[in-house]
């Protein structure tokens, strides 16, 4: 045993990405086990490993730990990546679910049929620039500092550089109207662990595609 935790998801993006990104930008280690077929998350299943029958899942400090929500509080405070008080949690906690309400709408883009891929598109990029990129953006005007919260990286910034690159990978010049967000992502896209993990030949996973689509509802 190595000690790095053990991430257990399909070998794409998906709900485990946003894990891959707060552990690499934490600077920590871990290894992936992918589930490839119906029959490996049935084993993990029939093996009582999954609390509620459900992936991701990630072997941490000798926990198998589910539940996306939980699996991220837990690494965001167990690396200092959460706020030094409740109500730093607390707006920590907000901004985190704004952008993850977006990310699910970007996610939901590979499932549309070629009828309504357009629709949801103009959709994402409606949502992203009118109702949350203006409040990363008032944020940062509001206090003049370089990270969301509390003058100090933390999941939110984390979150949003992530969420961030997904919309420019719908549309380019999406933070176009965004001054403060574009050096925004300037900052924290250069912090080392960051930095590397957006290199090549990280573990990061590419947009997912039809394949990669087809083997997900296939498995799941």
């Amino acid at each position: 045993m190595t000690g790095k935790p053990k991430l257990y998801y399909a070998n794409g993006r998906g709900k485990m990405e946003s894990i891959r990104w707060l552990l690499a930008a934490a600077g920590v280690e871990f290894e992936e086990q992918f589930i490839e077929k119906k029959e490996d998350l049935e084993k993990l299943r029939n093996g009582g490993d999954l609390m509620f029958q459900q992936v991701p899942m990630v072997e941490i400090d000798g926990m198998k730990m589910v539940q996306t929500r939980a699996i991220l509080s837990y690494i965001a405070a167990k690396y200092n990546l959460y706020g030094k008080d409740l109500k730093e949690r607390a707006w920590i906690d907000m901004y985190v679910e704004g952008t993850t309400d977006l990310m699910g709408l970007i996610m939901q883009l590979a499932f549309q049929t070629a009828d309504t891929k357009e629709k949801h598109l103009a959709l994402i990029i409606e949502r992203a620039t009118t109702r949350y990129f203006p409040v990363y953006e008032k944020v940062l005007k509001g206090h003049g500092q370089d990270y969301l919260v509390g003058n100090k990286l933390s999941w939110a910034d984390i979150h949003l550089l992530e969420a961030i690159l997904m919309v420019e990978e719908c549309k380019a010049d999406a933070l176009s109207a965004f001054p403060l967000l574009q050096a925004f992502k300037g900052r924290i896209s250069n912090i080392p662990t960051i930095k590397k993990f957006l290199q090549p030949g990280s573990q990061r996973k590419p947009p997912p595609e039809e394949k990669f689509i087809a083997s997900v509802k296939k498995i799941f």
